[in-house]
């Protein structure tokens, strides 16, 4: 494979790595890190990718594993914690303000999520993987990656509704 077919398979999903990436380590730089590490790995073993039926499933699965590697380790503890700001709507200041709360609340609620549900949440509703390519990469069966993603959207739901106190008159 030459790097011209390499970059073919490999870029069109490597922003969902990062994003992967992101969601785990928390920090903008190490997600970097993480990213480039992967793409390294895959090019070094650009003869094997054809073997592969989903090359972008393997590489959410090898992300997803490097980045837990990557929060065992001792160099862990120095990760920082740098949220990067998401593109926003183009809309008045306070809308802009009111939006970007709105997103750092769902990021703050996912974080605290069990590890499970914060992957399986962010591959579904972020990535937008089908429960099939996500049962792989998980290695979950299907009824748990379910329960799991209902979990994780009633968890989110309720601390929302508690802390905008939605519904009382």
């Amino acid at each position: 494979m030459n790097q011209s077919d390499f970059l073919k398979v490999v870029l069109p999903f490597k922003d969902k790595v990062f994003r992967l990436a992101k969601r785990l380590l928390v920090s903008t730089e190490e997600a970097e890190d993480a990213t480039q590490e992967l793409i390294f790995k895959l090019w070094k073993n650009r003869s094997k990718i054809g073997n592969y039926k989903n090359v972008e499933a393997f590489a959410m699965t090898m992300t997803k594993n490097y980045c837990y590697d990557r929060l065992k380790s001792k160099q862990a503890s120095n990760l920082t914690l740098v949220h990067s700001n998401y593109k926003e709507k183009e809309t008045s200041l306070d809308k802009k303000l009111e939006y970007q709360d709105s997103v750092n609340q769902v990021h703050q609620l996912i974080e605290k999520l069990p590890e499970n549900q914060k992957i399986i949440i962010q591959l579904r509703d972020v990535e937008e993987y089908e429960f099939e390519e996500i049962c792989k990469m998980v290695n979950m069966k299907p009824t748990a990656v379910r329960v799991a993603l209902s979990r994780a959207r009633k968890t989110i739901r309720e601390e929302l509704i508690k802390k905008h106190n939605y519904g009382v008159s």
